[in-house]
């Protein structure tokens, strides 16, 4: 992917962003003109418990170039009233395996490549000048922060101690000694700023959303080099957690990043000579993002999948629905087990966490299809590996489990699963969102699809044939005729209640007329305190439902009553 000068429309181009990832959850993102859009942008974002608890450390790296006593800026930034244009003297941005920008001030040619260290909360920038006639000075100066990524730093005085000392930098931002930011330039000098900050950086994207959308940042100080007439200099920039940050090469760090990226393409064996160039490249581009969504958790020393960037975390609904495409496609076989074995670990009454806490790493279980979607992905694991030995030592029982948690019934977290006498599968009450759609103000459910919902009894009925197979496999007859009856009632129901001859279509749901008496719909008031129960508090309910419902063009189910898809 390649951007030219005259293709880079400054309104278009701040709606290209990049990303890339350090395998911990981390990353480094921005747009292709280096203009932070979003508070999540940052050039160091780092998961403080990996993948979890992500802190903008260091937002980016402003630089500017002084020629002959006159100073032309490099870096893009957005104020409420003004845009700093470094962009004009922007000449590229091209992505392959590494974000790469080109610039040209006069005769001065400048290549800044950014690349993040696997496995380490360490990002590099790389330098490459070419000087022309003149006596230059490069100038970079970071803009340091700490501050979960989902939040924005709006006071105007951050607590900071630094010191420097053999050309490496150390920050302490706020008292937060545990996480020194460690900042390290190859050449030239380092100048300390003194109570220096840039202010009310604008976030165009935050103002769309509708959240603060201007923040500050602190800027510790400049570094500044030298550059003679027609002189070629290459320029290190680290920004890290890691104490050793003078032991970094940023150029070793790139060149074992792109070389980790092409054994990773070349074990896939997706990029084949009869295809053409143009389309192993793009083969190479997505096998290069599937990348991105493996990350290590520390905390189980299993590997596990991001739901998405940039502020998901590993979401069991999501990582199981994209597990074939990212590890077995790919034939990371060996991480596709760890991954399963993530999601297995937890299980609580036959349920597969929907996804962990960003803040304490807690298993969250508001989820009726994650397990179900498990058998699946299991079933495709064996696939793709033969891997029947794992099946039968490490799988096959936990699978067990969860058909007999999800025919027995489950009520944990009003999760309100159970097999009906239908054999058909309720799932939910009114006040959780269970399936994938899961959207949710408050206590109250956006989308209530509480009932008979139509992809979890197809999911139910999946995981009864693929119990069927694995029993049959592992030569336990009576299980394989057990699953294969259980099957057969599902998909006999299945058709007689989700189909629709009018329409020829399915039903979404069928609404659940069973749902227990003890799960019943709640909206907490902070104040006064209502019982919801009472009168008053019934039309209170009735009134932000009513409201809620009409803003989004939804209609409750009255029990029994089926909702056309």
């Amino acid at each position: 992917m390649k951007y030219l000068k005259k293709e880079i429309n400054f309104e278009d181009a701040l709606q290209k962003e990049w990303i890339i990832t350090n395998g911990l959850g981390g990353y480094s993102s921005s747009t292709i003109v280096g203009a932070n859009t979003r508070k999540y942008h940052g050039l160091l974002v780092v998961g403080l418990t990996p993948p979890a608890r992500r802190y903008v450390l260091v937002s980016k790296v402003d630089e500017s170039i002084e020629i002959n006593g006159k100073k032309h800026i490099l870096y893009t930034n957005i104020g409420k009233n003004y845009v700093a244009e470094g962009f004009k003297n922007q000449v590229s941005f091209e992505k392959d395996y590494l974000p790469v920008f080109n610039f040209e001030i006069e005769d001065v040619k400048i290549k800044k490549t950014i690349c993040m260290q696997y496995a380490r909360n360490t990002v590099c920038l790389q330098y490459k000048i070419k000087n022309g006639k003149d006596n230059a000075k490069l100038c970079l100066a970071p803009l340091l922060n700490f501050r979960d990524f989902h939040t924005t730093t709006t006071n105007v005085y951050l607590d900071a101690k630094q010191e420097y000392t053999n050309n490496k930098l150390k920050v302490i931002l706020d008292n937060n000694n545990a996480y020194p930011i460690y900042i390290k330039c190859s050449d030239g000098i380092y100048i300390q700023h003194h109570n220096d900050y840039f202010r009310n950086m604008f976030y165009l994207e935050e103002e769309k959303r509708g959240f603060i959308a201007e923040e500050n940042h602190y800027v510790p100080g400049r570094f500044e080099i030298t550059l003679k007439p027609n002189e070629e200099k290459e320029i290190s920039f680290t920004c890290s957690l890691e104490e050793n940050i003078d032991e970094i090469e940023s150029s070793k760090v790139i060149d074992d990043e792109i070389k980790r990226l092409n054994i990773l393409i070349d074990n896939t064996g997706l990029i084949e000579n009869d295809k053409s160039k143009k389309d192993n490249l793009l083969i190479r581009d997505f096998i290069i993002a599937t990348d991105n969504f493996v990350v290590y958790r520390p905390s189980f020393r299993l590997h596990t999948l991001i739901a998405g960037y940039h502020w998901f975390l590993d979401w069991g609904r999501d990582a199981l629905i994209s597990f074939e495409g990212l590890l077995l496609v790919t034939k990371r076989y060996k991480i596709a087990k760890e991954v399963l074995y993530t999601f297995i670990r937890n299980i609580k009454y036959g349920l597969v966490p929907n996804g962990y806490s960003g803040f304490d790493n807690r298993p969250l279980y508001n989820s009726a299809d994650s397990s179900l979607l498990l058998f699946e992905q299991v079933n495709k694991y064996l696939q793709y590996t033969d891997d029947l030995k794992f099946i039968k030592s490490e799988i096959y029982i936990i699978l067990e489990r969860i058909i007999k948690s999800y025919a027995k019934g489950i009520d944990y977290d009003d999760n309100n699963i159970h097999l009906d006498e239908d054999n058909l599968m309720i799932s939910g009450t009114k006040r959780i969102q269970n399936t994938w759609m899961d959207a949710k103000v408050g206590n109250f459910v956006i989308t209530p699809r509480n009932g008979k919902a139509v992809e979890i009894n197809a999911l139910w009925y999946n995981a009864l044939k693929i119990m069927e197979n694995f029993s049959e496999l592992l030569g336990k007859k009576r299980n394989a005729k057990k699953y294969k009856e259980m099957a057969e009632k599902t998909k006999a129901s299945f058709e007689k209640k989700f189909y629709n001859k009018k329409k020829k279509c399915l039903y979404d749901v069928i609404g659940d007329d069973k749902v227990r008496p003890n799960q019943l719909f709640s909206l907490s008031l902070s104040y006064p305190v209502i019982d919801p129960a009472s009168k008053i508090g019934e039309q209170i309910i009735e009134t932000v439902k009513s409201k809620l419902l009409n803003s989004y063009g939804l209609k409750t189910l009255a029990k029994g009553e089926p909702r056309i898809c």
